[in-house]
């Protein structure tokens, strides 16, 4: 049980980190604007998606962005961040 335990915290840091690298890379393209490319965030950005994307999607549809002015703010990827770090919590409190 204990293994287990240990490998569900596992995978809940490593989906915490891919999270945070989520917020990183939509952070720097929305300060780039949309003409800018980074050609080498292209790989890491793909990976980062396809990982994440699942989780996210089912909390967007039930979750709209709030806009803030001309901003759009992902409410959706805050929930499932700090969902993913409740759980983290639960699991090491087992």
């Amino acid at each position: 049980m204990d293994a287990l335990l240990a490998l569900v915290g596992l995978v809940l840091v490593l989906f915490e980190l891919l999270l945070i690298a989520r917020i990183v890379i939509d952070l720097v393209s929305s300060l780039a604007g949309p003409g800018a490319r980074y050609e080498g965030l292209g790989p890491v950005r793909r990976v980062v998606y396809r990982l994440t994307e699942p989780v996210l999607a089912p909390v967007r549809r039930v979750v709209r962005p709030v806009r803030v002015g001309g901003v759009s703010f992902d409410v959706a990827l805050t929930l499932v961040f700090v969902a993913v770090i409740v759980l983290r919590q639960v699991v090491l409190v087992a």
